[in-house]
């Protein structure tokens, strides 16, 4: 959640005049995340997290909002989309395509414990259940055409060892997607990292962040992502005990499949692909911004090459 455009206070005062939470009183840019401008948004009704969005397609838009509206009703703790009083949830702001959410109380884990994984590992089946329902669909925008796709743009940046891993990994995991097409499918998260999960001081999840990566895909690539992320020790490896604790309480609650079973390895190095590229992408072609984070690159580098060689702890 970077700031690559900054309206200004008179601007977004007079934008909240078509809503019906009061008036501005305070906001403040986010600097975490990578993709959009987002600002803390405080009024006389209330806090609220305000979202330019700068690279996705206006007619994209919708899944997301109504995704979170959706899970939000089924009583996941996602930011709930705000309407303004023509009953919409997207607007225009400083020339871009904003939206304002429900800001979710709690902070983020750095370091979590079996028991954070366990109910990571729960919160993910239910969203996973609840998209069931959810009428629209709209592919993951960062599936296999996008990593084929981002992979040509970076090929010639890249150091000549990188440059072979990614050729080899992409041949890999392009035989690799037909098996995919058996597995189970649905909306997904695409990005449920450490950073977009709150938590409370009770040691529950206050809230489920960022969903603008979310997309149809195997569910299965969701866990992927996710065990990638919560379940690595500092060296990229999975620890056992954490990873068991995510998987067992997601199967409790969605069983997994014996294709999703076999299948798993290979989803763990499309996973780990998937961000090693979108990585190496914001450091090699940057955007400009007030407050732009990019995180290392190397550290999903490190990881693939990890799932690759190393045997994936079992599934449920």
């Amino acid at each position: 959640m970077s700031v690559f455009t900054l309206p200004t206070e008179e601007a977004l005062a007079h934008w909240l005049d078509h809503y019906s939470i009061g008036r501005l009183v305070e906001f403040k840019g986010i600097a975490e995340g990578v993709q959009n401008s987002n600002f803390f948004v405080t009024t006389t009704l209330g806090r609220y997290v305000l979202t330019l969005f700068e690279d996705i397609s206006r007619a994209d838009l919708p899944y997301y909002l109504h995704l979170m509206a959706h899970l939000a009703r089924h009583g996941l703790p996602v930011p709930a989309p705000i309407a303004n009083r023509d009953n919409e949830y997207l607007g225009t702001l400083a020339g871009k395509p904003a939206a304002l959410v429900s800001r979710l109380s709690g902070i983020s884990v750095a370091h979590p414990g079996s028991e954070h994984c366990a109910r990571i590992g729960a919160m993910l089946a239910g969203l996973h259940l609840a998209g069931r329902s959810y009428g629209r669909r709209q592919l993951n925008p960062r599936g296999a055409c996008w990593r084929t796709q981002t992979a040509t743009l970076l090929h010639s940046h890249l150091s000549a060892d990188d440059a072979a891993l990614l050729d080899t990994e992409l041949h890999f995991q392009e035989n690799a997607d037909a098996d995919f097409s058996h597995l189970p499918t649905g909306a997904i998260h695409g990005d449920l990292f450490r950073d977009n999960v709150l938590w409370g001081e009770d040691g529950f999840i206050g809230g489920v962040i960022d969903f603008y990566f979310a997309g149809h895909d195997a569910l299965l690539f969701d866990v992927a992502v996710t065990v990638n992320d919560w379940c690595c020790i500092p060296d990229g490896t999975l620890d056992p005990a954490h990873v068991d604790a995510l998987l067992s309480t997601y199967h409790s609650s969605r069983p997994f499949t014996d294709d999703e079973r076999i299948i798993w390895p290979v989803m763990l190095r499309a996973a780990a692909l998937r961000f090693w590229l979108s990585r190496l992408a914001d450091r090699t072609l940057p955007r400009a911004g007030e407050l732009v984070l990019v995180k290392n690159p190397d550290e999903y580098r490190e990881i693939l090459r990890l799932r690759k060689h190393n045997a994936a702890p079992p599934i449920p």
